[in-house]
């Protein structure tokens, strides 16, 4: 046992005495070692303990999966990043757009343009999450599209219910974090022919020998899953029987079609490790899955100054300073200014947070990796009180130990 791995472990077994976080798992890969740190417990009925191998739901840190994917096939020709979507998805033939986003749904004009693969990759499509909104786009939302990850509709009938609400920003005009990379996994599977899952099995876990990720666990590795984990009213760890808003279900219905590229995978830390490294340049178990100039455009900033400083989430700024924003992925611009609850490392260090507390931070200036996985499962209301939050302190303090 390293130093670093003391420090780390007894790091966030504090966090765990505290009543902060059930369990969770840390990884730092550098000069090829790896250090894993590991507390707690993975299901708070059982007891049983985290370990490495624990498969987590890993949220939007799925966004980067789906992207990867969808790049492959940009790199084989099958899209071209800036051809409109309504070749695959006629659907979106003729999207109207609302002149205020919390305004009425009535209140619209015409898209100045399509959307394209371009918008979808980097969130400025125009589309974005319901629950964002207190305006009536919001309840127009929830009620058209249901849950993000466990839904009963097809892919077929989520495409067709999402063309029918009006965008919140005209195409390529703005950021607007939400449902696009979902768009694009049932987009490129339709492109495929495939499934999303078995899309992302064939070009992305197979090639990286990411054996434990995907949008269900199968019965034979049930035995490693994280149970689901919230808070009380109390602000007291509780396992829970469905994600906040009901968005993924203890069980996932086998006959489900519905797979959500943009938060639906499960994985490990060893897995995503794997993607992690091929997106610094390294190729894991043979040849890079991305071209050259693909990866360089993905893990680079595609925002506009002005996308940057007008970006915001919960009514916050997240690109104003720090990190900009490349295909699924932030990406760090000036290193002493960004916040390490996103990603925070050398120039060109990318990650992004996936909201049950996990986290990644890729850095090429060092070829380190750093992941941290959990779950903590926080309704709307609860963050708005503080509760449940310690998770991203528990963030920042790993982040510093395993840079320092």
């Amino acid at each position: 046992m390293t130093t670093l791995d003391t420090s780390i472990r007894t790091s966030l077994a504090r966090r765990v005495d505290a009543g902060e976080l059930a369990g969770a798992a840390a990884l730092v890969w550098r000069d090829g070692q790896t250090i894993i740190a590991t507390v707690g417990r993975r299901d708070l009925t059982t007891d049983q303990p985290v370990e490495r191998d624990t498969i987590f739901r890993i949220a939007s840190m799925t966004k980067a999966v789906t992207t990867v994917a969808a790049l492959t096939m940009l790199d084989e020709g099958r899209f071209g990043i800036d051809e409109p979507i309504t070749r695959s998805a006629p659907e979106f033939g003729h999207v109207r757009v609302l002149r205020n986003p919390e305004g009425s749904l009535d209140d619209t004009e015409d898209a100045t343009r399509e959307i394209t693969f371009r918008d979808l990759l980097t969130h400025r499509s125009g589309l974005t999450y319901g629950e964002f909104h207190r305006g009536p786009i919001g309840a127009a939302c929830a009620e058209a599209l249901g849950a993000t990850i466990d839904n009963p509709l097809t892919p077929a009938e989520w495409i067709g219910r999402l063309a029918t609400l009006p965008l919140i920003d005209q195409p390529g005009h703005g950021f607007h974090y939400g449902v696009s990379t979902d768009l694009l996994g049932f987009l490129i599977a339709r492109i495929e022919g495939a499934p999303l899952g078995e899309l992302l099995e064939r070009r992305v876990f197979a090639p990286l020998g990411m054996r434990d990720t995907g949008f269900s666990v199968p019965p034979e590795k049930r035995s490693r899953r994280a149970g689901l984990c919230g808070f009380d009213g109390d602000d007291r760890l509780t396992p829970l029987t469905a994600a906040p808003g009901r968005h993924a279900l203890d069980e996932r219905p086998s006959t489900m079609t519905f797979e959500s590229g943009g938060q639906g995978l499960w994985s490990t830390l060893d897995d995503y490790l794997a993607l992690a490294r091929t997106l610094i340049g390294d190729a894991v178990n043979g040849a890079p899955l991305l071209g050259r100039e693909t990866l360089a455009m993905m893990t680079s900033n595609q925002l506009t100054a002005e996308q940057r400083a007008t970006a915001r989430m919960f009514g916050r700024p997240i690109f104003a300073e720090g990190h900009g924003y490349g295909m699924g992925v932030a990406v760090v611009l000036e290193p002493e200014k960004a916040d390490p609850r996103r990603c925070r490392g050398g120039v060109g260090t990318i990650g992004w947070p996936g909201a049950y507390g996990g986290w990644w931070h890729p850095d090429p200036t060092d070829g380190s990796v750093l992941i941290f996985l959990t779950h903590n499962m926080v309704e709307l209301h609860q963050m708005m009180r503080g509760i449940g939050l310690d998770v991203w302190d528990a963030i920042v303090e790993f982040h510093a130990l395993a840079t320092t």
